[in-house]
């Protein structure tokens, strides 16, 4: 191993072809770190434990550029004796042996973001507007990126949503801002981000199996909180927080942030100074104008948010004091809302069959996710189940008893589910689907909801929990609920 005292402080400009650098993970991010790194001229070295064809296509590419490429079981357990550096994935975790043994050399270990943060500089710096937070991430993204593209700003929305950072650094022409989601995983291995403005959501238990196994079980809620807390780090401009949720106000409160730099409230309610809220159906800011103190700015009206359920419309908000922190026009609010098609399974009206109003909210993959869209209906026949991640469904379902026509629980913590409905909701029907071929078990789950559900009433999926101990993705699973409940007929 070379001496690089100088990786510490690294950059665009640094003396890469020093460096052996090897990439664990050989995803988008990790292919887009890798090419990176060779363009940069490093030694490069791929390691992945999956030799699938995509992740053999990948390597090819990057064999043909000069990297070195390990696919297949047992390929990532060990670290080359000869690395300088180490990247790393979304996902692994500080006790893999990988990551480890880079910890105990005293080498770097970075993630994608933390890689395109810093070779960003020092002649391709773009803002970034980041958003972190339980839920709503992407949906926020989204919105945001609307809403700056509206105001005729060039921009790419990046980082958890989908594009590696650094594929957008790369383009060939030059963007103005950056609209960034974040993981807690990505924020864990980015020390040195200092974002113009950054938002955290919300923040509920989620992802506690990753924390668990390194920090302790008690302790792995504090870890994925302070990996959140991150994003505040040496924010330039405006910090935004949740008034719903004190914990991200508290959160702004700790963070140590460049002088001058704000604390930003949104709020479904009524707005104080210093927030943005909702004001006779509009949205309306009091953050960013002169005369906060006396009156309020309407940026957009309640229904150009869609789906007006009120957890959207905190997104919207959220999306909007980002923007408007960057100094983007009222007008384009309000464009930016109009002009955006979300992806779908995020509270999503598949049908209307019989008087019963089916709705794919496939999207919410925690308890805090599920409860928001639970929040929007009265009478709700709920779907649930999958890969609960650690979380505990007591606080959801003891809120929301009272509305629960009847449940259908499948997946593999179905139990834990089945077992804590019949604890704090004795009266609510369960049917519990212990098939687990996928499309068979969703086929299933739904007819027994259709046996269950009244006029009047909604059939919400809404699992609370991951999707892929029987699906690809969550997109998988509300495409299979949405051609289960076509096959009931009546559909208009």
């Amino acid at each position: 191993m070379a001496d690089l005292d100088w990786l510490t402080n690294a950059d665009r400009r640094s003396p890469w072809p020093q460096v052996k650098a090897v990439v664990a993970g050989i995803g988008s991010a990790g292919f887009a770190a890798a090419d990176a790194l060779l363009e940069l001229g490093a030694q490069v070295t791929v390691l992945d434990d999956s030799d699938s064809d995509a992740n053999a296509d990948r390597g090819g590419l990057l064999e043909s550029l000069d990297a070195t490429v390990r696919l297949g079981e047992g390929a990532s357990t060990s670290l080359p004796a000869d690395a300088d550096l180490l990247i790393v994935s979304p996902g692994w975790r500080p006790d893999q042996p990988l990551v480890a043994q880079a910890l105990a050399k005293r080498l770097e270990v970075w993630g994608d973001v933390e890689l395109a943060w810093r070779l960003m500089f020092p002649d391709r710096v773009v803002p970034w507007l980041g958003i972190t937070g339980t839920n709503g991430k992407t949906t926020t993204t989204q919105m945001l990126e609307s809403m700056l593209r509206a105001d005729g700003l060039t921009v790419s929305a990046v980082g958890n949503i989908g594009r590696p950072i650094i594929e957008a650094l790369n383009d060939e022409f030059a963007y103005d801002v950056l609209a960034v989601e974040l993981s807690s995983f990505q924020l864990h291995w980015a020390p040195s981000l200092r974002l113009h403005s950054a938002v955290v959501l919300n923040l509920h238990p989620d992802h506690l199996e990753w924390y668990g196994p390194w920090t302790g079980e008690d302790l792995a809620m504090q870890g994925y909180q302070d990996d959140k807390a991150r994003i505040y780090h040496q924010v330039s401009q405006a910090c935004i927080y949740n008034v719903a949720e004190p914990l991200t106000e508290e959160m702004v409160a700790q963070a140590d942030v460049v002088e001058g730099a704000r604390a930003i409230g949104f709020t479904y309610g009524i707005p104080a100074v210093s927030m943005l809220g909702v004001v006779d159906d509009v949205l309306a800011d009091r953050a960013f104008i002169p005369q906060r103190h006396s009156s309020a700015l309407p940026l957009a009206q309640l229904s150009d948010v869609q789906p007006q359920a009120p957890h959207n419309v905190e997104n919207a908000l959220a999306a909007a004091g980002l923007g408007r922190s960057f100094g983007i026009r009222p007008a384009a609010v309000a464009k930016g809302l109009r002009d955006l098609h979300l992806g779908g399974h995020r509270i999503a009206t598949v049908a209307e069959v019989g008087g019963v109003r089916w709705i794919d909210d496939s999207k919410a993959t925690n308890p805090h996710a599920a409860n928001s869209s639970m929040r929007a209906f009265d009478s709700i026949v709920w779907i649930a189940g999958g890969q609960a991640k650690g979380t505990s469904f007591d606080d959801l379902i003891a809120a929301h008893a009272g509305k629960l026509r009847g449940a259908i629980v499948l997946g593999a913590d179905r139990v834990m589910i089945a077992e804590t409905l019949r604890h704090l909701a004795p009266e609510v029907p369960v049917v519990v689907v212990d098939t687990t071929e996928p499309r068979a078990a969703m086929t299933e789950a739904v007819a027994a909801a259709a046996g269950l559900a009244a006029v009047g009433d909604t059939v919400l999926l809404a699992p609370g929990c991951a999707s892929r101990d029987m699906w690809t993705g969550y997109d998988a699973r509300g495409d299979d609920f949405a051609a289960a409940v076509q096959a009931l007929g009546g559909v208009r």
